[in-house]
């Protein structure tokens, strides 16, 4: 088992940068692909970015493509979200995911997730 643990959202301006942290317990971390997701109150949850256990592959949304980074410290057991440049349809809560295989994680069939943090980014 693995469980997951967001921080780091909040308020901020548009054009403002926020880093999400997910920290991760229960069994080895390195060896699991991460990803985020993000969903809004009545839409379906939505891919973001993935990263595999070696940090060596990474995959993002094209709506985020340029904007944040995904990262990862297996030493720390906890995966990064930076987020520049935001703007106001980037608010939702985000989700951290983890799962063997990074084509999982992609296409949001983890087998773990967190309880996600809130993101808000004002006009």
């Amino acid at each position: 088992q693995v469980q997951l643990v967001e921080s780091g959202g909040g308020l901020v301006q548009a054009g403002g940068s926020l880093r999400l942290s997910c920290a991760a317990s229960g069994r080895t971390f390195g060896i699991y692909a991460m990803g985020w997701f993000r969903q809004t109150s009545g839409k379906e949850r939505e891919f973001v970015a993935a990263i595999s256990w070696s940090g060596g592959s990474l995959d993002y949304a094209d709506s985020v493509k340029g904007r944040f980074t995904i990262s990862r410290d297996n030493a720390k057991n906890t995966v990064y979200l930076q987020m520049n440049s935001l703007k106001p349809e980037d608010t939702a809560v985000y989700l951290c995911a983890a799962d063997w295989a990074i084509a999982t994680v992609i296409k949001g069939e983890s087998a773990y997730w967190g309880q996600g943090t809130q993101v808000t980014v004002s006009s």
